[in-house]
């Protein structure tokens, strides 16, 4: 079985992670300009949008049949494949993703870089090292 797809997704979403931890690990997030909490708020839509991706791949690739093929459909299957610890951090993090592409209010991004901070990158950096077992084990 043809097993790329997936791994070559997750080395995108592997970049991105480590593009988004290295951009926190500089300094507090009230010590951060406003373009450069921007290009963290890029930096983790980058990463959540290669995290779901890399997920729907795998399982796919695990006989899983996704329908309809949406994040929220992806996290719900992640989560009943034990992939994913917290199905509703994913789903959190779904939700801020989605207002985020439909909103520039400053406030809102103060909340989600503060999500980020608190829960997403660690949830994110759970399923890194998930997923590198896997691809270790294969």
């Amino acid at each position: 079985m043809n097993d790329t797809r997936w791994k070559q997704r997750f080395q995108n979403f592997d970049r991105a992670l480590v593009l988004l931890r290295s951009a926190l690990e500089e300094k507090a997030l009230d010590q951060f300009s406003a373009l450069e909490q921007e290009g963290i708020i890029q930096r983790f839509e980058y990463s959540y949008e290669m995290a779901w991706k890399t997920m729907k791949d795998y399982l796919e690739e695990n006989g899983v049949i996704i329908t309809p093929v949406t994040p929220r459909t992806v996290i719900k299957e992640a989560f009943a494949a034990e992939i994913i610890e917290d199905g509703q951090i994913w789903i959190n993090m779904m939700l801020h993703r989605n207002l985020l592409s439909h909103t520039y209010d400053f406030s809102k991004f103060t909340e989600v870089l503060e999500a980020v901070m608190q829960h997403y990158l660690s949830a994110l950096e759970r399923l890194h090292e998930w997923l590198l077992e896997k691809q270790v084990e294969n």
